[in-house]
């Protein structure tokens, strides 16, 4: 643990998933709250703050000033970028990448199973490039890709790529040009 960080008496920092884990490597000024859960293995970069009963599994990589909401759960595996807001109730599957100044809206899904149960597959998580945007309720199934400073509309199912620039809206998602208001991409701080 880094210096200035404030864990609740009801977190766990450095829950062990194998006998030989490392420790968790958690930078400085991080708030982690109760019934909150960061397995070992994992790296944090510092200014990190989570909300109530959240999940980060082994294998993780989070960079700086990350705030990951309440009930949110990032199942390992992934790479979380610098300023990045993954708001309550989103879900991260293993082998997802997010890139720095994304916003995840609350209840979001991502997904990596394009067959649960049914196939045999390769897990494969959505990637999510810098200053990307995702709205509430949005689903992003397995292995695309949000393209730079693109908005991916609440409530809408992605099923394909997303070229960078781009507003995705809809079930299945239609691509429409991004309109003016929402360029320039994200500034999380």
């Amino acid at each position: 643990m880094g210096e200035e960080c404030t864990v609740s008496p009801n977190a766990t920092v450095g829950h062990r998933h194998r006998e030989e884990a490392d420790p968790p490597r958690i930078g400085d000024r991080a708030t982690i709250r109760s019934g909150s859960i960061v397995y070992a293995d994992v790296v944090i970069g510092d200014d990190f703050t989570t909300g109530h009963g959240v999940l980060v599994r082994e294998e993780t990589a989070v960079g700086d000033d990350v705030v990951v909401g309440t009930n949110t759960v990032i199942d390992g595996t992934t790479t979380v970028g610098s300023h990045v807001s993954l708001q309550t109730g989103v879900y991260v599957p293993t082998n997802t990448t997010i890139g720095d100044e994304v916003f995840v809206g609350p209840n979001a899904v991502l997904t990596n199973d394009a067959y649960p149960i049914r196939e045999e597959y390769d897990l494969d998580g959505p990637t999510l490039e810098d200053h990307v945007s995702v709205g509430a309720n949005a689903t992003l199934l397995p292995g695309v890709t949000v393209g730079e400073g693109s908005f991916v509309a609440a409530g809408a199912v992605v099923t394909e790529d997303v070229p960078p620039e781009t507003l995705a809206v809809g079930a299945p998602a239609q691509f429409r040009d991004l309109p003016d208001e929402l360029r320039g991409g994200n500034e999380i701080a």
